[in-house]
Protein backbone atom coordinates (compact mmCIF):
# COMPACT_ATOMS: atom_id res chain seq x y z
CA UNK A 1 0.00 0.00 0.00
CA UNK A 2 1.47 3.59 -0.87
CA UNK A 3 2.13 5.63 1.67
CA UNK A 4 1.21 9.73 1.35
CA UNK A 5 3.30 11.48 4.25
CA UNK A 6 2.05 15.07 4.54
CA UNK A 7 4.42 17.11 1.87
CA UNK A 8 7.46 19.17 3.56
CA UNK A 9 7.25 22.81 4.40
CA UNK A 10 10.20 23.62 2.53
CA UNK A 11 13.88 24.07 3.42
CA UNK A 12 13.22 26.58 5.81
CA UNK A 13 10.41 24.94 7.83
CA UNK A 14 9.79 21.88 9.64
CA UNK A 15 7.92 18.68 8.79
CA UNK A 16 4.30 18.91 9.37
CA UNK A 17 1.56 16.10 9.45
CA UNK A 18 -2.06 17.18 8.66
CA UNK A 19 -2.97 18.46 5.27
CA UNK A 20 -2.15 21.95 5.48
CA UNK A 21 0.24 24.23 7.43
CA UNK A 22 -2.54 27.23 6.01
CA UNK A 23 -5.39 25.47 7.43
CA UNK A 24 -7.22 23.00 10.05
CA UNK A 25 -7.81 19.60 8.17
CA UNK A 26 -10.80 19.00 5.83
CA UNK A 27 -13.34 16.85 8.11
CA UNK A 28 -13.72 13.99 6.01
CA UNK A 29 -16.19 11.47 7.54
CA UNK A 30 -14.73 7.66 7.59
CA UNK A 31 -17.80 5.61 7.19
CA UNK A 32 -16.61 3.13 4.51
CA UNK A 33 -14.35 5.09 3.27
CA UNK A 34 -10.98 3.48 2.58
CA UNK A 35 -7.69 4.77 5.00
CA UNK A 36 -5.78 4.90 1.83
CA UNK A 37 -8.42 6.84 -0.20
CA UNK A 38 -8.61 9.15 2.71
CA UNK A 39 -4.48 9.21 2.88
CA UNK A 40 -4.13 10.19 -0.87
CA UNK A 41 -6.79 13.20 -0.43
CA UNK A 42 -5.40 14.53 2.79
CA UNK A 43 -2.39 14.55 0.40
CA UNK A 44 -3.52 16.07 -2.06
CA UNK A 45 -5.28 18.81 0.13
CA UNK A 46 -2.22 19.83 1.37
CA UNK A 47 0.18 19.10 -2.00
CA UNK A 48 -2.57 21.48 -3.84
CA UNK A 49 -2.57 24.49 -1.47
CA UNK A 50 1.46 24.22 -1.37
CA UNK A 51 1.21 24.43 -5.40
CA UNK A 52 -1.76 27.51 -5.56
CA UNK A 53 0.18 29.87 -3.19
CA UNK A 54 2.90 30.21 -5.34
CA UNK A 55 3.25 33.51 -7.20
CA UNK A 56 5.30 33.32 -10.00
CA UNK A 57 6.92 30.88 -11.80
CA UNK A 58 9.74 30.02 -9.81
CA UNK A 59 7.62 29.92 -6.62
CA UNK A 60 5.37 27.48 -8.72
CA UNK A 61 7.52 24.52 -9.58
CA UNK A 62 9.43 25.49 -6.05
CA UNK A 63 6.24 24.57 -4.25
CA UNK A 64 5.95 21.39 -6.75
CA UNK A 65 8.62 19.95 -5.93
CA UNK A 66 8.79 20.14 -2.08
CA UNK A 67 5.03 18.72 -2.09
CA UNK A 68 6.25 16.01 -4.68
CA UNK A 69 9.89 14.88 -3.43
CA UNK A 70 9.87 12.72 -0.99
CA UNK A 71 6.19 12.30 -0.35
CA UNK A 72 4.83 10.91 -3.74
CA UNK A 73 8.47 10.28 -5.61
CA UNK A 74 12.21 10.30 -4.83
CA UNK A 75 13.01 12.58 -7.53
CA UNK A 76 11.88 15.25 -10.12
CA UNK A 77 12.31 16.31 -13.51
CA UNK A 78 10.27 19.39 -15.03
CA UNK A 79 10.15 20.51 -18.88
CA UNK A 80 8.67 24.14 -19.86
CA UNK A 81 7.96 24.91 -23.30
CA UNK A 82 10.60 27.76 -24.51
CA UNK A 83 8.97 30.03 -24.50
CA UNK A 84 6.10 29.82 -22.35
CA UNK A 85 3.00 30.30 -24.75
CA UNK A 86 0.66 33.57 -23.97
CA UNK A 87 -2.68 33.26 -24.67
CA UNK A 88 -3.65 31.61 -28.14
CA UNK A 89 -0.12 31.32 -28.84
CA UNK A 90 1.99 29.11 -30.67
CA UNK A 91 5.05 27.53 -28.85
CA UNK A 92 8.07 26.06 -29.12
CA UNK A 93 9.37 22.42 -28.13
CA UNK A 94 10.26 21.89 -24.59
CA UNK A 95 13.07 22.47 -22.85
CA UNK A 96 14.44 21.57 -19.05
CA UNK A 97 14.55 24.50 -17.02
CA UNK A 98 14.94 22.70 -13.65
CA UNK A 99 15.78 19.72 -12.86
CA UNK A 100 16.28 18.23 -9.28
CA UNK A 101 17.41 13.85 -8.88
CA UNK A 102 17.36 12.04 -5.65
CA UNK A 103 20.56 10.48 -6.36
CA UNK A 104 22.15 13.75 -5.86
CA UNK A 105 24.14 14.84 -2.59
CA UNK A 106 21.51 15.72 0.77
CA UNK A 107 22.56 19.66 0.29
CA UNK A 108 21.68 19.53 -2.97
CA UNK A 109 18.29 17.92 -2.65
CA UNK A 110 17.49 20.57 -0.37
CA UNK A 111 17.78 23.62 -2.29
CA UNK A 112 15.93 25.83 -3.92
CA UNK A 113 14.66 25.40 -7.26
CA UNK A 114 17.17 27.66 -9.63
CA UNK A 115 17.06 29.50 -12.87
CA UNK A 116 18.07 27.69 -16.09
CA UNK A 117 20.91 29.78 -16.54
CA UNK A 118 22.08 29.18 -13.14
CA UNK A 119 21.74 25.36 -13.31
CA UNK A 120 23.24 24.61 -16.40
CA UNK A 121 25.26 20.97 -15.45
CA UNK A 122 22.04 19.54 -14.67
CA UNK A 123 19.66 21.61 -17.24
CA UNK A 124 20.21 21.61 -20.56
CA UNK A 125 17.80 21.56 -23.61
CA UNK A 126 16.16 18.86 -25.04
CA UNK A 127 13.86 18.98 -28.30
CA UNK A 128 12.26 15.55 -28.48
CA UNK A 129 10.43 13.91 -30.84
CA UNK A 130 6.88 13.62 -29.41
CA UNK A 131 5.16 10.73 -31.77
CA UNK A 132 3.21 7.89 -31.44
CA UNK A 133 1.24 7.15 -27.88
CA UNK A 134 3.77 9.80 -26.06
CA UNK A 135 2.30 12.67 -28.30
CA UNK A 136 -1.60 11.28 -27.94
CA UNK A 137 -1.24 11.41 -24.18
CA UNK A 138 0.08 14.63 -23.58
CA UNK A 139 -2.09 16.03 -25.70
CA UNK A 140 -5.02 14.52 -24.10
CA UNK A 141 -3.78 15.90 -20.80
CA UNK A 142 -3.83 12.14 -19.00
CA UNK A 143 -0.77 11.20 -17.30
CA UNK A 144 0.99 7.44 -17.80
CA UNK A 145 3.47 5.31 -16.65
CA UNK A 146 6.88 5.33 -18.63
CA UNK A 147 7.82 1.62 -18.87
CA UNK A 148 5.93 0.71 -21.95
CA UNK A 149 8.43 0.19 -24.70
CA UNK A 150 6.47 2.93 -27.15
CA UNK A 151 7.18 5.67 -24.42
CA UNK A 152 10.05 4.15 -22.55
CA UNK A 153 12.53 5.82 -25.67
CA UNK A 154 10.85 9.51 -25.53
CA UNK A 155 11.13 9.57 -21.83
CA UNK A 156 14.20 8.75 -21.97
CA UNK A 157 15.21 11.33 -24.74
CA UNK A 158 12.99 13.82 -22.25
CA UNK A 159 14.92 12.76 -19.10
CA UNK A 160 18.38 13.60 -20.86
CA UNK A 161 21.46 14.10 -18.26
CA UNK A 162 19.01 12.22 -15.62
CA UNK A 163 18.72 8.79 -18.04
CA UNK A 164 22.58 9.46 -18.82
CA UNK A 165 23.65 9.19 -15.07
CA UNK A 166 21.63 6.23 -14.20
CA UNK A 167 22.67 4.90 -17.59
CA UNK A 168 19.09 2.93 -18.24
CA UNK A 169 15.50 3.83 -16.55
CA UNK A 170 14.24 2.24 -13.70
CA UNK A 171 12.79 -0.77 -14.02
CA UNK A 172 8.91 -1.07 -13.16
CA UNK A 173 6.13 1.09 -12.71
CA UNK A 174 8.91 3.39 -11.16
CA UNK A 175 8.32 6.68 -13.51
CA UNK A 176 4.96 8.57 -14.49
CA UNK A 177 4.90 11.31 -17.15
CA UNK A 178 2.18 13.81 -16.38
CA UNK A 179 1.94 16.87 -18.79
CA UNK A 180 1.19 20.07 -17.58
CA UNK A 181 -1.77 20.73 -19.72
CA UNK A 182 -3.34 24.46 -19.93
CA UNK A 183 -5.93 26.43 -20.91
CA UNK A 184 -4.90 25.91 -24.90
CA UNK A 185 -1.72 24.45 -24.78
CA UNK A 186 0.72 21.73 -23.46
CA UNK A 187 3.01 23.75 -21.40
CA UNK A 188 5.58 21.24 -20.46
CA UNK A 189 5.69 17.55 -18.74
CA UNK A 190 6.44 16.44 -15.20
CA UNK A 191 8.44 13.13 -14.63
CA UNK A 192 8.40 11.55 -11.44
CA UNK A 193 10.57 8.74 -10.98
CA UNK A 194 11.00 6.53 -7.29
CA UNK A 195 13.82 4.09 -6.60
CA UNK A 196 14.38 0.59 -6.61
CA UNK A 197 14.06 0.15 -2.75
CA UNK A 198 10.50 1.98 -3.00
CA UNK A 199 7.10 0.88 -3.34
CA UNK A 200 6.46 0.88 -7.29
CA UNK A 201 3.73 3.33 -8.41
CA UNK A 202 0.09 1.92 -8.83
CA UNK A 203 -3.11 3.02 -11.34
CA UNK A 204 -4.52 5.02 -8.12
CA UNK A 205 -1.02 7.42 -8.54
CA UNK A 206 -1.68 8.42 -11.63
CA UNK A 207 -4.68 9.91 -10.03
CA UNK A 208 -2.43 11.34 -7.89
CA UNK A 209 0.06 12.59 -10.39
CA UNK A 210 -2.60 14.11 -12.41
CA UNK A 211 -3.96 16.31 -9.78
CA UNK A 212 0.08 17.43 -9.05
CA UNK A 213 0.92 18.34 -12.56
CA UNK A 214 -3.02 19.55 -13.40
CA UNK A 215 -2.87 22.35 -9.99
CA UNK A 216 0.93 23.15 -11.82
CA UNK A 217 -0.41 23.99 -14.98
CA UNK A 218 -2.55 26.21 -13.58
CA UNK A 219 0.14 28.00 -11.60
CA UNK A 220 2.48 28.37 -14.62
CA UNK A 221 -0.28 29.69 -16.83
CA UNK A 222 -1.12 32.34 -14.18
CA UNK A 223 2.67 33.06 -13.38
CA UNK A 224 2.93 33.61 -17.20
CA UNK A 225 -0.03 36.39 -17.45
CA UNK A 226 0.84 37.76 -14.28
CA UNK A 227 4.49 38.35 -15.74
CA UNK A 228 3.42 39.27 -19.45
CA UNK A 229 0.94 41.36 -17.66
CA UNK A 230 3.75 42.95 -15.64
CA UNK A 231 5.90 43.69 -18.72
CA UNK A 232 3.36 45.10 -20.72
CA UNK A 233 2.13 47.74 -17.96
CA UNK A 234 6.07 48.58 -16.89
CA UNK A 235 6.46 49.34 -20.46
CA UNK A 236 3.76 51.13 -20.69
CA UNK A 237 5.07 52.90 -17.78
CA UNK A 238 8.29 53.72 -18.33
CA UNK A 239 7.25 54.67 -22.09
CA UNK A 240 4.89 57.26 -20.33
CA UNK A 241 7.47 59.02 -18.05
CA UNK A 242 9.84 61.41 -19.67
CA UNK A 243 12.88 60.16 -20.97
CA UNK A 244 15.16 63.13 -20.14
CA UNK A 245 14.36 65.97 -18.04
CA UNK A 246 14.78 69.82 -19.54
CA UNK A 247 17.89 71.90 -18.86
CA UNK A 248 15.93 75.50 -18.59
CA UNK A 249 18.03 78.38 -17.50
CA UNK A 250 18.01 78.99 -13.77
CA UNK A 251 17.38 75.75 -12.16
CA UNK A 252 19.13 71.80 -12.49
CA UNK A 253 16.85 69.04 -12.49
CA UNK A 254 17.68 65.46 -11.38
CA UNK A 255 15.10 62.20 -11.57
CA UNK A 256 14.98 58.62 -10.26
CA UNK A 257 11.93 56.10 -10.44
CA UNK A 258 11.86 52.78 -8.70
CA UNK A 259 9.42 49.94 -9.35
CA UNK A 260 8.03 48.43 -6.79
CA UNK A 261 9.66 44.74 -5.42
CA UNK A 262 9.29 41.80 -8.34
CA UNK A 263 6.20 40.32 -6.56
CA UNK A 264 3.95 43.63 -7.11
CA UNK A 265 2.34 45.13 -10.05
CA UNK A 266 3.49 48.42 -11.62
CA UNK A 267 1.99 51.44 -10.19
CA UNK A 268 0.92 54.68 -11.70
CA UNK A 269 3.76 57.02 -9.94
CA UNK A 270 4.95 60.00 -12.51
CA UNK A 271 7.13 62.87 -12.29
CA UNK A 272 7.60 65.70 -15.06
CA UNK A 273 9.31 69.08 -15.25
CA UNK A 274 7.61 71.36 -18.10
CA UNK A 275 9.17 74.23 -19.51
CA UNK A 276 6.43 77.80 -19.05
CA UNK A 277 6.52 81.29 -20.86
CA UNK A 278 8.82 83.86 -18.62
CA UNK A 279 11.87 81.34 -18.35
CA UNK A 280 9.44 79.50 -15.51
CA UNK A 281 9.66 75.91 -15.40
CA UNK A 282 6.35 73.35 -13.47
CA UNK A 283 7.31 70.43 -11.43
CA UNK A 284 5.11 68.04 -11.19
CA UNK A 285 5.01 64.27 -9.27
CA UNK A 286 1.92 62.23 -8.53
CA UNK A 287 0.48 58.51 -8.17
CA UNK A 288 -2.78 57.06 -9.19
CA UNK A 289 -4.07 55.05 -6.68
CA UNK A 290 -3.75 51.03 -7.23
CA UNK A 291 -0.98 48.55 -9.15
CA UNK A 292 -2.36 47.61 -12.59
CA UNK A 293 -1.92 48.08 -16.40
CA UNK A 294 -5.29 50.34 -15.20
CA UNK A 295 -3.20 52.60 -12.89
CA UNK A 296 -0.06 53.18 -15.45
CA UNK A 297 -2.32 54.00 -18.38
CA UNK A 298 -4.51 56.53 -16.07
CA UNK A 299 -1.10 57.84 -14.96
CA UNK A 300 -0.39 58.34 -18.70
CA UNK A 301 -3.31 60.15 -19.42
CA UNK A 302 -3.40 62.43 -16.60
CA UNK A 303 0.01 63.34 -17.21
CA UNK A 304 -0.72 64.48 -20.58
CA UNK A 305 -3.68 66.62 -19.56
CA UNK A 306 -1.31 67.71 -17.04
CA UNK A 307 0.86 68.80 -20.13
CA UNK A 308 -2.06 70.48 -22.26
CA UNK A 309 -3.06 72.30 -18.91
CA UNK A 310 0.51 73.91 -17.92
CA UNK A 311 0.95 75.15 -21.55
CA UNK A 312 -2.17 77.03 -20.94
CA UNK A 313 -0.07 79.09 -17.94
CA UNK A 314 -2.25 78.77 -15.43
CA UNK A 315 -1.77 78.94 -11.78
CA UNK A 316 -1.17 75.80 -9.78
CA UNK A 317 -4.96 75.25 -8.44
CA UNK A 318 -6.31 76.32 -11.50
CA UNK A 319 -4.14 73.02 -13.20
CA UNK A 320 -5.64 70.70 -10.31
CA UNK A 321 -9.07 72.16 -10.38
CA UNK A 322 -9.10 71.32 -14.48
CA UNK A 323 -6.99 68.25 -13.87
CA UNK A 324 -9.73 67.26 -11.47
CA UNK A 325 -12.45 67.25 -13.89
CA UNK A 326 -10.52 65.62 -16.34
CA UNK A 327 -10.01 62.77 -13.78
CA UNK A 328 -14.19 62.59 -13.31
CA UNK A 329 -14.41 61.62 -16.82
CA UNK A 330 -11.93 58.92 -16.98
CA UNK A 331 -13.88 57.13 -14.49
CA UNK A 332 -15.07 57.51 -10.25
CA UNK A 333 -12.82 54.64 -9.57
CA UNK A 334 -9.82 56.47 -10.63
CA UNK A 335 -8.09 58.28 -7.70
CA UNK A 336 -4.90 60.09 -8.05
CA UNK A 337 -2.29 62.59 -6.24
CA UNK A 338 -0.48 65.43 -7.11
CA UNK A 339 1.65 67.96 -6.64
CA UNK A 340 1.74 70.79 -8.95
CA UNK A 341 4.88 73.68 -8.40
CA UNK A 342 5.79 76.39 -10.57
CA UNK A 343 9.38 78.21 -10.44
CA UNK A 344 10.20 81.41 -11.10
CA UNK A 345 14.00 82.07 -11.71
CA UNK A 346 13.22 85.60 -12.47
CA UNK A 347 11.57 86.66 -9.05
CA UNK A 348 12.99 84.09 -7.35
CA UNK A 349 9.34 82.94 -5.87
CA UNK A 350 7.83 79.12 -6.14
CA UNK A 351 4.35 78.92 -6.55
CA UNK A 352 2.75 75.46 -5.17
CA UNK A 353 -0.71 73.56 -5.02
CA UNK A 354 -1.61 70.11 -3.88
CA UNK A 355 -4.07 67.80 -3.84
CA UNK A 356 -3.73 65.00 -1.21
CA UNK A 357 0.20 64.06 -1.95
CA UNK A 358 3.02 63.90 0.49
CA UNK A 359 4.01 67.55 0.89
CA UNK A 360 7.49 68.68 -0.44
CA UNK A 361 10.62 69.44 1.26
CA UNK A 362 12.61 72.20 0.46
CA UNK A 363 16.83 71.88 1.67
CA UNK A 364 18.17 75.14 2.08
CA UNK A 365 22.13 76.41 1.82
CA UNK A 366 22.92 76.36 5.20
CA UNK A 367 21.82 73.00 6.04
CA UNK A 368 18.06 73.33 7.54
CA UNK A 369 15.36 71.20 5.99
CA UNK A 370 11.80 72.27 5.71
CA UNK A 371 8.65 70.68 5.02
CA UNK A 372 6.26 73.05 2.88
CA UNK A 373 3.03 73.53 4.47
CA UNK A 374 0.17 73.77 1.73
CA UNK A 375 -3.12 73.31 1.78
CA UNK A 376 -3.17 69.62 1.18
CA UNK A 377 -6.88 69.61 -0.45
CA UNK A 378 -8.50 66.23 -1.72
CA UNK A 379 -7.18 63.58 -4.35
CA UNK A 380 -7.35 64.23 -7.83
CA UNK A 381 -10.87 62.40 -9.30
CA UNK A 382 -12.65 63.41 -6.21
CA UNK A 383 -14.76 66.41 -7.15
CA UNK A 384 -16.30 69.24 -5.51
CA UNK A 385 -12.82 70.01 -4.12
CA UNK A 386 -11.24 73.78 -3.98
CA UNK A 387 -7.54 73.63 -4.39
CA UNK A 388 -4.88 75.99 -3.25
CA UNK A 389 -2.03 78.01 -4.65
CA UNK A 390 0.54 79.33 -1.89
CA UNK A 391 3.56 81.09 -2.73
CA UNK A 392 6.44 81.11 -1.20
CA UNK A 393 10.40 83.04 -1.41
CA UNK A 394 12.81 80.33 -3.62
CA UNK A 395 16.32 81.41 -2.92
CA UNK A 396 19.36 80.80 -4.77
CA UNK A 397 21.10 77.42 -3.85
CA UNK A 398 17.51 76.21 -2.06
CA UNK A 399 16.66 72.34 -3.11
CA UNK A 400 13.16 71.22 -3.60
CA UNK A 401 12.54 67.56 -3.32
CA UNK A 402 9.00 66.49 -4.33
CA UNK A 403 8.32 62.82 -4.32
CA UNK A 404 5.65 59.49 -4.40
CA UNK A 405 4.71 57.91 -1.45
CA UNK A 406 7.02 54.69 -1.66
CA UNK A 407 9.63 56.52 -0.40
CA UNK A 408 8.11 57.73 2.49
CA UNK A 409 5.19 54.43 3.79
CA UNK A 410 5.65 51.21 3.76
CA UNK A 411 3.98 48.29 5.92
CA UNK A 412 5.92 49.62 9.17
CA UNK A 413 6.04 53.67 8.58
CA UNK A 414 3.26 55.61 8.34
CA UNK A 415 3.60 59.12 5.67
CA UNK A 416 3.60 61.50 8.69
CA UNK A 417 7.15 59.16 10.59
CA UNK A 418 8.43 58.89 6.68
CA UNK A 419 8.07 62.89 5.78
CA UNK A 420 10.06 63.22 9.23
CA UNK A 421 12.66 60.87 8.13
CA UNK A 422 13.21 62.51 4.74
CA UNK A 423 13.51 66.34 6.52
CA UNK A 424 15.90 64.28 9.11
CA UNK A 425 17.92 63.00 6.64
CA UNK A 426 18.06 66.11 4.24
CA UNK A 427 18.84 68.53 7.35
CA UNK A 428 22.04 65.50 8.94
CA UNK A 429 23.83 65.66 4.98
CA UNK A 430 27.22 67.27 4.88
CA UNK A 431 27.77 70.47 3.23
CA UNK A 432 30.23 68.84 0.67
CA UNK A 433 26.89 66.42 0.06
CA UNK A 434 24.51 69.89 0.14
CA UNK A 435 26.15 71.64 -2.54
CA UNK A 436 27.13 67.77 -4.71
CA UNK A 437 25.59 67.50 -7.82
CA UNK A 438 21.69 66.48 -7.77
CA UNK A 439 22.45 62.88 -9.31
CA UNK A 440 24.34 62.23 -6.20
CA UNK A 441 21.55 63.55 -3.47
CA UNK A 442 19.06 61.64 -5.70
CA UNK A 443 21.17 58.54 -4.74
CA UNK A 444 21.77 59.19 -0.69
CA UNK A 445 17.71 60.13 -0.59
CA UNK A 446 16.82 56.36 -1.70
CA UNK A 447 19.78 54.66 -0.31
CA UNK A 448 18.56 55.82 3.37
CA UNK A 449 14.73 55.53 2.83
CA UNK A 450 14.83 52.72 0.63
CA UNK A 451 17.38 50.42 1.18
CA UNK A 452 15.40 47.01 0.93
CA UNK A 453 12.37 45.82 -0.80
CA UNK A 454 9.94 48.26 -1.57
CA UNK A 455 6.24 47.72 -1.29
CA UNK A 456 5.23 50.78 -3.54
CA UNK A 457 6.74 52.41 -6.60
CA UNK A 458 8.88 55.50 -5.86
CA UNK A 459 8.69 58.72 -7.99
CA UNK A 460 11.56 61.33 -7.04
CA UNK A 461 11.94 64.35 -9.01
CA UNK A 462 14.31 67.42 -7.14
CA UNK A 463 15.27 70.79 -8.45
CA UNK A 464 17.59 73.24 -7.55
CA UNK A 465 17.08 76.69 -7.78
CA UNK A 466 20.09 79.18 -9.53
CA UNK A 467 18.24 81.74 -10.81
CA UNK A 468 18.87 84.35 -12.70
CA UNK A 469 21.39 87.43 -11.90
CA UNK A 470 19.91 90.44 -11.40
CA UNK A 471 22.58 92.02 -13.81
CA UNK A 472 21.33 89.82 -16.63
CA UNK A 473 17.34 91.27 -16.31
CA UNK A 474 15.78 93.87 -18.07
CA UNK A 475 12.51 94.28 -16.83
CA UNK A 476 9.72 97.23 -16.97
CA UNK A 477 5.92 97.52 -17.24
CA UNK A 478 4.49 99.40 -20.15
CA UNK A 479 0.98 101.09 -20.53
CA UNK A 480 -0.39 100.21 -23.43
CA UNK A 481 -0.36 103.14 -25.85
CA UNK A 482 0.65 104.16 -29.18
CA UNK A 483 3.50 105.17 -28.09
CA UNK A 484 4.45 102.04 -26.03
CA UNK A 485 6.43 100.71 -29.16
CA UNK A 486 8.72 103.61 -29.24
CA UNK A 487 9.48 103.58 -25.35
CA UNK A 488 10.45 100.13 -25.18
CA UNK A 489 12.39 100.51 -28.58
CA UNK A 490 14.63 102.92 -26.46
CA UNK A 491 14.69 100.94 -23.38
CA UNK A 492 15.89 98.07 -25.24
CA UNK A 493 18.88 99.62 -27.05
CA UNK A 494 19.80 101.05 -23.43
CA UNK A 495 20.28 97.68 -21.74
CA UNK A 496 21.90 96.14 -24.89
CA UNK A 497 24.56 98.54 -24.93
CA UNK A 498 25.02 98.48 -21.45
CA UNK A 499 25.43 94.46 -21.65
CA UNK A 500 28.15 95.01 -25.07
CA UNK A 501 25.82 93.34 -27.23
CA UNK A 502 25.34 96.29 -29.50
CA UNK A 503 25.54 93.75 -32.52
CA UNK A 504 22.11 92.55 -31.76
CA UNK A 505 20.63 96.35 -31.70
CA UNK A 506 18.63 96.33 -34.94
CA UNK A 507 17.26 92.85 -34.72
CA UNK A 508 16.15 93.10 -31.54
CA UNK A 509 14.75 96.38 -31.49
CA UNK A 510 12.80 95.41 -34.57
CA UNK A 511 11.52 91.78 -33.14
CA UNK A 512 10.83 93.99 -29.49
CA UNK A 513 8.65 96.45 -31.21
CA UNK A 514 6.74 94.42 -33.25
CA UNK A 515 5.65 91.92 -30.27
CA UNK A 516 5.28 95.24 -27.84
CA UNK A 517 2.95 96.66 -31.14
CA UNK A 518 0.55 92.93 -31.10
CA UNK A 519 0.65 93.33 -27.14
CA UNK A 520 -0.59 96.68 -27.35
CA UNK A 521 -3.37 96.07 -29.26
CA UNK A 522 -5.03 93.94 -27.52
CA UNK A 523 -4.10 94.35 -23.82
CA UNK A 524 -6.29 96.16 -21.25
CA UNK A 525 -4.05 96.72 -18.23
CA UNK A 526 0.03 97.27 -18.40
CA UNK A 527 2.08 94.59 -20.43
CA UNK A 528 5.76 93.69 -19.52
CA UNK A 529 8.93 93.74 -21.50
CA UNK A 530 11.60 91.54 -19.97
CA UNK A 531 15.27 91.22 -21.78
CA UNK A 532 17.12 88.17 -20.26
CA UNK A 533 20.90 87.55 -21.01
CA UNK A 534 22.30 83.95 -20.67
CA UNK A 535 23.71 81.86 -23.11
CA UNK A 536 21.20 83.78 -25.77
CA UNK A 537 19.00 86.42 -25.40
CA UNK A 538 15.40 86.26 -24.20
CA UNK A 539 13.17 88.52 -25.33
CA UNK A 540 9.33 88.53 -22.91
CA UNK A 541 6.56 90.44 -23.93
CA UNK A 542 3.73 89.54 -21.76
CA UNK A 543 -0.35 91.19 -21.70
CA UNK A 544 -4.07 90.26 -20.52
CA UNK A 545 -5.01 89.32 -23.04
CA UNK A 546 -6.43 85.41 -23.21
CA UNK A 547 -6.18 85.15 -26.76
CA UNK A 548 -2.92 83.38 -28.17
CA UNK A 549 -0.56 85.23 -30.45
CA UNK A 550 -0.70 83.57 -33.73
CA UNK A 551 0.62 84.21 -37.23
CA UNK A 552 -1.13 84.49 -40.49
CA UNK A 553 -0.81 84.62 -43.82
CA UNK A 554 -1.09 87.95 -45.05
CA UNK A 555 -2.04 88.59 -48.77
CA UNK A 556 -0.03 90.77 -51.42
CA UNK A 557 -2.53 94.02 -50.67
CA UNK A 558 -2.58 93.38 -46.61
CA UNK A 559 -1.42 96.64 -45.20
CA UNK A 560 -0.74 94.48 -41.71
CA UNK A 561 -0.16 91.15 -40.85
CA UNK A 562 3.35 90.54 -41.02
CA UNK A 563 4.50 91.36 -37.79
CA UNK A 564 4.68 88.11 -36.33
CA UNK A 565 6.27 86.49 -39.71
CA UNK A 566 9.01 88.65 -39.24
CA UNK A 567 9.39 88.34 -35.80
CA UNK A 568 9.29 84.19 -36.51
CA UNK A 569 11.91 84.57 -38.95
CA UNK A 570 14.63 86.55 -37.01
CA UNK A 571 14.08 84.54 -34.19
CA UNK A 572 15.89 81.49 -33.32
CA UNK A 573 12.97 80.60 -31.27
CA UNK A 574 9.73 81.73 -30.81
CA UNK A 575 6.06 81.65 -29.50
CA UNK A 576 7.50 78.20 -27.53
CA UNK A 577 7.85 78.41 -23.71
CA UNK A 578 11.49 77.44 -22.37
Amino acid sequence: MTEYPSPREGPAGTARRGPSASGPAPVVPLGRTPVRLLDRLQYLDVATRRIARGMDLDETLRELRWAAVPAFADAIVIHLHDPLPVGDEKSAAPVVLQLHSIDRAPEARTALLMPHAEYENVAERVQPALTGRLAKLLLAGRPAFGDTPDIHPAVAELLGPAASARGTLPPGRRLIIAPLHGRHHVMGTVVLLRRPDRAAFTADDLLVASQLATHTAIGVQKAVMYGHEASVADTLQHTMLPSSLPEPTGIRLASRYLPASKTAQVGGDWYDAIPLPGSRVALIVGDVMGHSMTSAAIMGQLRTIVQTLAGLDLPPHEVLHHLDEQAQRLGSDHIATCLYAIYDPISHRLLMANAGHPPAVLLRPNGHAEVLHVPPGAPIGVGGVVFESVEMPAPTGTTLVLYTDGLVESRDTDVGTGVEALRAHLRSTPHRHRHASLERLCDRILTALAPGPRDDDIALLTARFEGFPADSVGYWHLDPTPLTAGQARRLTRRVLHRWGLDALLDTTELMVSEVVTNAVRYASRPISLRLLRTDVLRCEVTDDSPQVPRMRQASPGDEGGRGLFLVDRLAQRWGRPG
